[in-house]
């Protein structure tokens, strides 16, 4: 029997998995269920794992350059809307998305799949030149945070880290950077402080009408398996797809199976209103995975990626994953 490590965050549309009510004959899975901080760096630097999470961004980063460990699948177990998560110094002059052209804006790494998204956003949307932008790179709240790849960007582009010990929060809050883009709230905005405010007022608006517009639901993080144990186990790749995909749906049914209770099992007293918000604006299968119902979104991804200089070409989206899923 193989056996498999799976390291991932225990999501809902992951956890049937992880339970073992989803099973690939003659495979043994090990769940090892941590989040993306601690997966990543461990997957990118020693491939520990057999089958991971992984960031999108560097994937791509990857596949372009000829190198990494894993091969991926159209898995995205992690998806976000990130509107909500630029943050500006309210006396910076910022009044709209244009007014960062030009400006000195730190973020945890630059080649995050949260940049990557939202330079993508901000450049096609708002016509902002994201490329002429001082990029100031650090940890949001906790100092120590360093690209996880390394760069390999045109002479011009203005993109280093702040000095050690410094973080993005710091660095806003002294007045030496005008904005963040970052996943995490600075925890000058958590703690309410009035001189560090949202660009977008209200996000949730914001990405509704980007929804609205565009189809695309973003997608963050993938799956990936080792290639050597790929190319020692043929058909291994669908099996992994079909499998997550599988775990995917039960998790659906799950939370729509709770929601026929009368007692709910989460503490949100309006989840079934949120739900019904939800699959009016993203359909009755807002999560999909496969490369047939993400292509126009995946295509504007690998665009980002080469006009960000993070992908050394443009990538054609088979070239992305395994080819076992080209059907997916």
């Amino acid at each position: 029997m193989l056996t498999l490590t799976v390291a991932c965050a225990p999501y809902d549309r992951v956890r049937p998995l992880f339970d073992g009510r989803v099973a690939l004959p003659g495979i043994r899975l090990v769940p090892v269920p941590i989040h993306s901080e601690q997966s990543f760096p461990r997957a990118f630097t020693r491939a520990e794992f057999d089958v991971t999470e992984l960031s999108l961004s560097s994937q791509l980063i990857q596949v372009s350059r000829g190198q990494g460990e894993y091969v991926a699948i159209p898995a995205f177990v992690s998806r976000a809307f990130r509107h909500g998560c630029i943050y500006l110094r309210a006396d910076a002059g910022i009044a709209d998305a244009k007014g960062l052209e030009g400006r000195r804006i730190g973020i945890p790494e630059y080649q995050m799949t949260l940049g990557l998204w939202l330079r993508g956003i901000l450049a096609d949307d708002h016509g902002v030149d994201v490329n002429g932008i001082a990029w100031r790179t650090a940890g949001t709240n906790q100092a120590g945070r360093k690209e996880r790849l390394p760069l390999e960007l045109p002479p011009g582009m203005d993109v280093r880290p702040l000095p050690d010990g410094a973080t993005l929060n710091q660095a806003l809050r002294d007045g030496e950077i005008d904005a963040i883009l970052s996943p995490t709230e600075p925890l000058a905005f958590a703690q309410g402080d009035p001189r560090v405010v949202r660009l977008f007022p209200d996000p949730r608006a914001a990405a509704m009408a980007y929804h609205r517009r565009t189809g695309f639901h973003p997608i963050m993080h993938v799956m990936g398996l080792r290639r050597d144990i790929a190319a020692k186990h043929p058909g291994l790749a669908g099996q992994l797809y079909a499998a997550f995909d599988e775990a995917r749906r039960i998790g659906l049914a799950d939370m729509e199976a709770d929601l026929r209770h009368s007692s709910l099992s989460l503490m949100l007293p309006f989840l079934a209103e949120e739900w019904a918000a939800t699959k009016a604006l993203l359909g009755a299968d807002p999560w999909t995975y496969g490369i047939a119902a993400n292509r126009a979104e995946l295509e504007a991804i690998a665009r980002w990626s080469h006009a960000q200089h993070l992908s050394r070409r443009l990538l054609r989206v088979e070239e992305m994953f395994h080819p076992e899923t080209a059907g997916s």
